[in-house]
């Protein structure tokens, strides 16, 4: 299966790589072979295959339960959910026809689908999966894409406010990954409550890392005015990650407020799968604390308190409901409405301050 879609993308990718040949019959089929058009074209063939179908294929999908634990639970009772396992297929069938060929990126594709598969069997199934039953299954797909990006590609990272780059040992390096990618997939799982709320953050955190892609590393004049090591793949990376833009875009459609299709871990998973791999692709794993700070927070620390509750029996954060959009809601008695505006207005201000300057002081 693997080898058929390699081929396929390889055929489509080639044919796009022809017809750009022929510019000089009709200048316009240059744009064929120019990586912001295929951005481009990423971005809207993942918006309207899934703008298009998820409607359409939602009344499959298993129904929503509501979460007795969670603050205004029961809202969701009845909804459609899971439907991370319709729009990632279709970034993935949107990136076969838009990404030019990379066993990197068709593995990181593969890879996706299986972490939206894995979500979506805890989504229908009539008893939900224990936590230690999902993290060992997020620690699995983590690591096996961790061991995957070492034989593929090497082990150099540069870190905020140095110029150097750094050598990583190969298990150093994996290890690090496989702890990248994990904290991603759960984080963003757990700031999945509020209606539109994990989908406009992860949004923010991929067009940011998109934007970085192109514009930072895969630029030779830009990455090297910055003291940055250049990507060559870095615009490749860019057309992936705005693809899968373009499919959340389609989502956030249907899930703005009142929501009438949930995305459940089928899509919280694999969106955060994704961001792990995308930061580690970029070289800086400290990137994810700046585009992904609101998920982190926001997810983490109740993961945090939960695991020093566990397994060193102490109390923090006791007056504090998590994840943090629950505390806010129960609480501060923020809206819905509130709570998104004001932890997007956050992860802006977050992004914007600290990018500018750790990528400007080296």
């Amino acid at each position: 299966m693997v080898a058929l879609t390699s081929c396929l993308q390889y055929i489509v990718v080639f044919m796009l790589h022809l017809l750009s040949r022929f510019q000089t019959f009709f200048g316009p089929l240059r744009l064929l072979g120019s990586y912001s058009f295929l951005i481009v074209i990423g971005l809207y063939l993942g918006f309207m295959l899934s703008i298009v179908f998820l409607p359409k294929l939602s009344r499959f999908l298993p129904h929503d339960g509501g979460r007795d634990f969670a603050v205004q639970g029961k809202n969701s009772k009845g909804k459609p959910t899971g439907a991370g396992i319709l729009f990632i297929p279709l970034f993935a069938a949107a990136s076969i026809i838009s990404v030019p060929y990379s066993p990197e990126i068709l593995a990181v594709i593969f890879m996706t689908l299986v972490t939206a598969l894995s979500g979506f069997l805890d989504d229908k199934s009539l008893r939900p999966w224990g936590e230690y039953k999902k993290g060992l299954i997020d620690l699995t797909i983590a690591a096996a894409m961790a061991v995957i990006l070492v034989v593929l590609d090497g082990t150099t990272i540069w870190l905020p406010f140095s110029a150097r780059t750094f050598e990583l040992s190969k298990p150093v390096y994996a290890l690090l990954t496989t702890v990248v990618i994990w904290t991603s997939i759960n984080t963003t799982n757990c700031s999945d409550g509020v209606d539109g709320l994990s989908g406009t953050l992860v949004l923010i955190c991929l067009i940011t890392i998109g934007l970085i892609f192109y514009f930072v590393l895969g630029h030779v004049e830009i990455s090297e005015y910055l003291l940055l090591p250049h990507s060559p793949e870095g615009a490749k990376w860019a057309i992936l990650t705005f693809t899968l833009t373009g499919s959340l875009l389609a989502y956030l459609w249907y899930n703005a407020y009142p929501s009438t299709i949930l995305m459940g871990d089928a899509g919280s998973r694999a969106l955060g799968f994704f961001i792990g791999v995308a930061v580690i692709k970029t070289g800086n794993p400290f990137i994810l604390l700046i585009v992904s700070t609101v998920l982190l927070v926001n997810g983490g620390t109740g993961l945090l308190k939960v695991a020093v509750l566990r397994f060193l029996k102490v109390r923090i954060f006791h007056t504090t409901r998590f994840p943090l959009h629950d505390h806010m809601r129960e609480n501060r008695k923020w809206s819905n409405t509130q709570v998104l505006l004001k932890f997007v207005i956050l992860q802006i201000l977050i992004t914007t301050g600290f990018l500018g300057i750790m990528l400007k002081i080296r």
